[in-house]
């Protein structure tokens, strides 16, 4: 097993101080640690959430463990100064009001923080995020002009950075917005743009997505 080089760093400051006599390296041995801590209640929620979006449709209930997680690993981004990660943590936060508890009140205000925090940390990934989820909202509220606005924002973003999975998840929400507004031949071609995508990425849970919106929209 390979040890992550923050667990080594903290063994090799233990092991000066205690046998040579040198603590200098403790208080950054700490602080790796602490960032350690963050990253790893960060993906501990992420794979929480990928198990409730893995079986809503049979079982939506919230894991009580998921939220706690995003608020740890943002507290702890924050603590350190963090702000890209402190970013992508609250982007999470907001992810399990909207996606989990269906709280878009609540989570708005969370993705324009995290937007804002991205920003300043030019973390364009990061950022095109919580600019999807932004867009969700304003179509569930029916602004249907800061819907597309947002997603086609996230999707230029994902586009320059290859996120090929990625823009096409974008891509269906866009085609709804299109069909929405009459452009029937404009959410074909956005469909049939994402089916190529999906193919080339090997993005068979977004292709469902694509697929089911096709249906719906026929």
């Amino acid at each position: 097993m390979v040890m992550d080089e923050r667990l080594t760093a903290a063994n090799d400051a233990y092991q000066r101080s205690v046998f040579g006599g040198d603590p200098g390296r403790l208080d950054a041995a700490e602080r790796e640690l602490d960032a350690l801590d963050a990253d790893v209640a960060l993906h501990r929620g992420r794979l929480l959430h990928a198990r409730f979006l893995a079986r809503r449709d049979t079982d939506p209930g919230e894991d009580p463990r998921e939220l706690p997680l995003f608020e740890q690993a943002r507290n702890g981004y924050r603590q350190l100064g963090d702000t890209r990660g402190e970013a992508e943590a609250l982007f999470w936060v907001g992810c399990v009001h909207q996606v989990v508890r269906g709280d878009d009140q609540t989570a708005v205000p969370l993705f324009e923080r995290a937007v804002e925090l991205a920003e300043a940390a030019g973390d364009r990934l990061t950022l095109s995020y919580p600019l999807r989820h932004l867009g969700i909202a304003a179509q569930r509220r029916g602004d249907l002009t800061a819907a597309r606005d947002l997603l086609e924002r996230s999707t230029v973003l994902r586009r320059e950075l290859h996120f090929d999975a990625g823009v096409a998840a974008n891509l269906v929400g866009l085609a709804y917005l299109a069909h929405a507004e009459g452009r029937r031949a404009d959410a074909t071609a956005l469909l049939d743009e994402g089916d190529r995508l999906c193919a080339a990425a090997g993005a068979h849970g977004i292709a469902a997505h694509l697929a089911e919106a096709r249906t719906n929209l026929q």
